[in-house]
């Protein structure tokens, strides 16, 4: 029997605190969890690291552990301090005989089983997260109400084989101020567990769906609002279009292409429930065609108002 070195596996030092240690092992557990990586030897890395961690993470156990390792080098067999196994034997600590997915060392320790709150550790496998893109439009941001999901849901018998997908539908609350590519976690909504396994998750990848008047800059909204030439160069009253109905937008005299008006409070939902600006923005639109009577008068305009407006490359 090889002795096992529970630092080295969760690659910590032997002196790392709770917290380093649950780090560490939300790290490998992630990497090597079976349903999720395609690594060589991720299973047997995954118990490892699982192995490790239940015996890192009690005081008492890793007190006794610290203990034997002084006896002990990785990858050698563990003869242990003199006596240790009269101590070790079957049931030691009152764990009793369950080896259940921990190794011989574990076992001739701990005598095999695993325990948190009293209660054995339960060897069911935990069901397989389902992660899946939900497109919303930006008015369903702003939106009180729950959005209809449905996605496949992977299933397995008790033997862990695999089984027709079954189709779950869900009511979402879209929480406010998601952004594009956001990821959102429905706890225990994913595949169901086996042999008395936790149910995997469900995770949402919001995708905001394009909208044909308004850009998205953050919380904030752009639309280009077309003005004729004279309203740019009189000002005007517009009606400008929001996710929640429409507003008059005051265009001064003299305005520019590319001038952006701030109007406050029109844009996406932030995390704290505040809502971004909407931008508008002027883009002065000629009309498609012209008489001859119209051509004259813009002929008239340009000789009385004499302005160049390349003047700045002559210099």
């Amino acid at each position: 029997m090889d002795f096992k070195d529970y630092y080295k596996i969760l690659g910590i030092e032997p002196t790392a605190d709770d917290k380093a240690i649950k780090v560490a092992y939300r790290k490998l557990a992630r990497k090597y969890h079976p349903d999720v990586s395609k690594e060589a030897g991720a299973e047997e890395k995954f118990k490892e690291a699982s192995e490790a961690y239940e015996v890192l993470k009690s005081p008492e156990k890793r007190a006794e552990y610290d203990e034997l390792r002084k006896y002990g080098q990785q990858g050698r067999p563990f003869q242990g301090p003199p006596g240790w196994q009269s101590r070790a034997g079957a049931g030691a600590g009152g764990f009793g005989d369950d080896t259940g997915d921990f190794s011989d060392f574990f076992s001739s320790i701990f005598g095999g089983r695993a325990q948190q709150g009293g209660r054995a550790r339960s060897t069911g496998r935990r069901g397989q997260d389902v992660e899946m893109e939900l497109a919303i439009f930006l008015e369903e941001t702003l939106s009180a109400e729950s959005k209809q999901v449905s996605f496949k849901v992977p299933q397995y018998n008790p033997a862990g084989q695999r089984m027709a997908d079954i189709t779950k539908t869900l009511n979402v609350k879209i929480p406010a101020g998601v952004v594009d590519g956001e990821r959102i976690r429905l706890k225990g909504q994913g595949a169901p567990g086996v042999a008395g396994g936790e149910n995997g998750d469900l995770y949402l990848i919001i995708r905001l769906a394009p909208h044909p008047k308004f850009d998205v800059e953050g919380h904030d909204l752009i639309i280009t609002v077309p003005l004729a030439p004279w309203e740019a160069a009189l000002g005007a009253k517009v009606a400008v279009p929001t996710l929640t109905g429409k507003i008059n937008l005051t265009i001064r005299p003299d305005s520019q292409t590319g001038q952006r008006l701030r109007v406050k409070g029109n844009g996406l939902m932030n995390k704290k429930g505040e809502r971004g600006d909407l931008y508008a923005q002027i883009k002065v639109v000629m009309p498609p065609s012209t008489d001859e009577a119209t051509k004259a008068l813009w002929q008239t305009l340009a000789d009385k108002a004499a302005f160049d407006p390349r003047a700045q490359w002559s210099n």
